[in-house]
């Protein structure tokens, strides 16, 4: 399952069932799990940590070193879970050691054709990153979110949760969880990520209080710190508002509203 041309380093370790493609380049430092698919012509640069059953497609560039002009060459990871499809020409970069020293991938993720995630990046779980979408450096996602085409994130950013980002959005700062941003370079919220919060089984009480908590932050009138304390009312029958709030504390870039 291991095609002669493809060129492993003796370090690496390779699990039962993991098949490599025609002229693939597997570093030093490099772990595969077991039932990893790994198509021709990729690179995987160590150290870097791949779970089981992921599937990566020809041409991705995974566990490079951090485009970050700080790097000067310090021992950084690249971890990715389980169940992840990664397609051609993904691009996937290690930490750096003033960054925490981790890029990690969580489970279940798809990244689409052309998918940049810089140095330092935290994606969560059952995430979408559609063709050509990009994170710079030290970007957390949350799980469920999706990007759209043409989509990225700046530096330091937090995206929570189940939140959608439309075709060519730029982000430039933190996105609560479950909002819907707009399809322009201001990243401006416009509305709930509903129709993906139906499709993930929130009930409707559910996203009655989710509303509430958006009109709050967003379309109220009140200041930050005023729609903070009705939140905090709020977070006291609902869980999803509780989230929201704790986001809210997290901030540091500030809030996209």
């Amino acid at each position: 399952m291991i095609h002669p041309t493809a060129q492993i380093d003796p370090s690496a370790v390779i699990g039962s069932n993991v098949s490599i493609g025609a002229f693939t380049v597997i570093g030093a430092e490099v772990q595969i799990g077991d039932g990893t698919v790994v198509g021709p012509h990729v690179v995987i640069q160590g150290p870097t940590k791949i779970g089981r059953d992921n599937r990566i497609a020809q041409f991705a560039s995974l566990g490079g070193d951090p485009q970050d002009m700080k790097f000067n060459g310090e021992r950084t990871e690249l971890v990715i879970g389980d169940r992840n499809l990664i397609r051609e020409f993904t691009t996937i970069n290690r930490g750096t050691g003033d960054g925490g020293g981790v890029t990690r991938i969580g489970n279940d993720n798809w990244l689409l054709a052309y998918v940049h995630i810089a140095h330092d990046c935290n994606v969560g779980n059952h995430t979408i990153f559609s063709n050509y979408s990009a994170l710079a450096g030290h970007v957390e996602v949350g799980d469920w979110t999706v990007f759209s085409g043409y989509s990225g994130a700046h530096q330091f950013c937090k995206i929570g949760a189940h939140a959608f980002i439309a075709m060519g959005c730029l982000l430039g700062a933190d996105v609560p969880p479950f909002l819907m941003m707009a399809n322009d370079q201001a990243g401006r919220p416009r509305g709930l990520n509903t129709t993906g919060l139906k499709r993930r089984g929130f009930e409707p009480d559910r996203i009655t209080a989710i509303k509430r908590a958006y009109r709050t932050l967003y379309t109220s009138g009140l200041s930050l710190a005023e729609a903070r304390e009705q939140l905090a009312a709020q977070a006291q029958e609902s869980v999803d508002v509780r989230a929201m709030l704790d986001f809210l504390e997290r901030s540091e870039r500030g809030l996209a509203r």
